[in-house]
């Protein structure tokens, strides 16, 4: 085993630079725990950045990937193959409505990117309207859409124009939508932009605006997406359907992948329109079938939507004196802090959780869905001891 410090040094010396890196070496999981190369423990409430809905190495998961690695682990999409189908079957089952035409990719990035060519080959348009505060991933495409300038400003130069209006702003979505809109771009609940749900009425009123203009509504459940917010997906709860989806994180169980999700009526796309060497892949659709099965058959979209109320009733019942705010739904949970939220983090994990920032001072937790609330009892605890 490479020694800490130098695997540290390795990572330094070789790594691309664009990460911010804890000094922590993070070497093997199991449920909702974490251990570090010393053998520390720490609660998970970043499920790898909303990867391990599942918790880490969920035995669904490990008997899925290792049969199948067994099998076969690539096929590319020009051939049919037993898992890709099953697992398109299975993603038809849990969607709503008549989402049920699907492109498979490698990331959330991937997805909208994706996404946006579904919403420019449908709508024959090119205009697109996204959300302020918005993150849409950092691929070009996906770039354009997000509003943080950290992000976007160094390439500004190469990516398409859009729109961007007041997230949950109803009157300026109204306006900025026209004939000439091919997508409209929103997260269901904005993750990176500090933990803000899209309010019902707001999502009701883009599904209008979108019917009468003819655009695409592209509702991003990247994150929030399979059981995250305690429905499967989170526009579910505003009682709307949007043309196109875009998934991720918590599809495969931690494998990587992505997909794209439109609705029938919209029909396919044209041949050769698009494409993905490794998308569709019966590795990562094997772990797919078994996270989504999992989640379906132990109930874990509605416990998360019943510990995620009872969490948030207890954090905010803490009376946090450093805290402004505790937002979220389900187990996607921001606390909107005084000051910056850096110096809690490294708190939170010298108690022995690990939790992820929604930018500058918004602490974001994002457990994985088989937490217990014992286990939740334990990271409101830590908070407690951090923000007071």
């Amino acid at each position: 085993m490479i020694e800490t410090a130098s695997l540290f040094e390795l990572e330094n010396q070789h790594g691309s630079g664009v990460y911010g890196k804890r000094p922590t070496a993070l070497v093997r999981g199991e449920g909702v725990y974490a251990f570090d190369q010393l053998g520390n423990r720490y609660l998970d409430a970043t499920s790898g950045q909303g990867v391990a809905a599942l918790g880490h190495c969920h035995p669904a998961v490990i008997n899925a990937i290792s049969e199948q690695a067994a099998t076969l682990i690539t096929c590319h999409e020009s051939f049919y193959n037993d898992r890709r189908a099953a697992l398109y079957e299975l993603l038809a089952s849990v969607m709503p409505a008549d989402l049920n035409r699907f492109f498979l990719c490698n990331s959330g990035a991937e997805a909208n990117e994706g996404a946006l060519k579904v919403a420019k080959l449908l709508s024959g348009r090119a205009g697109i309207v996204a959300a302020k505060r918005s993150f849409h991933g950092r691929t070009a495409g996906a770039l354009s859409l997000t509003w943080t300038q950290k992000y976007r400003k160094p390439f500004q130069e190469w990516l398409p124009a859009v729109d961007y209006v007041a997230f949950n702003d109803i009157e300026a979505a109204r306006q900025a939508i026209t004939e000439a809109t091919a997508a409209v771009v929103v997260e269901a609940i904005q993750g990176e932009g500090g933990v803000h749900p899209a309010d019902d009425e707001y999502l009701q009123a883009l599904r209008e605006r979108c019917d009468q203009t003819g655009a695409m509504l592209i509702i991003d459940e990247i994150q929030t997406g399979f059981g995250r917010t305690g429905t499967w997906f989170g526009f579910e709860q505003a009682g709307i359907v949007p043309d196109i989806i875009s998934v991720g994180k918590a599809i495969a169980g931690g494998l990587p992948m992505g997909a794209v999700c439109w609705r029938e009526a919209h029909g396919p796309i044209g041949r050769a329109t698009h494409g993905s060497t490794f998308g569709g892949n019966p590795l990562a659709c094997a772990a797919a079938i078994a996270a989504i099965t999992t989640l379906r058959d132990e109930g874990l979209v509605e416990e998360a939507r019943s510990n995620g109320e009872w969490f948030i009733n207890e954090l905010t019942a803490l009376n946090l004196r450093s805290a402004r705010q505790v937002r979220g739904r389900g187990l996607m949970i921001g606390i909107e802090l005084r000051g910056r939220v850096t110096p809690a983090l490294k708190a939170l994990q010298d108690h022995g959780a690990l939790a992820l920032p929604a930018g500058l001072n918004t602490l974001r937790l994002l457990p994985p869905l088989i937490i217990n609330r014992e286990q939740l009892s334990f990271v409101a605890a830590a908070i407690k001891e951090v923000l007071g």
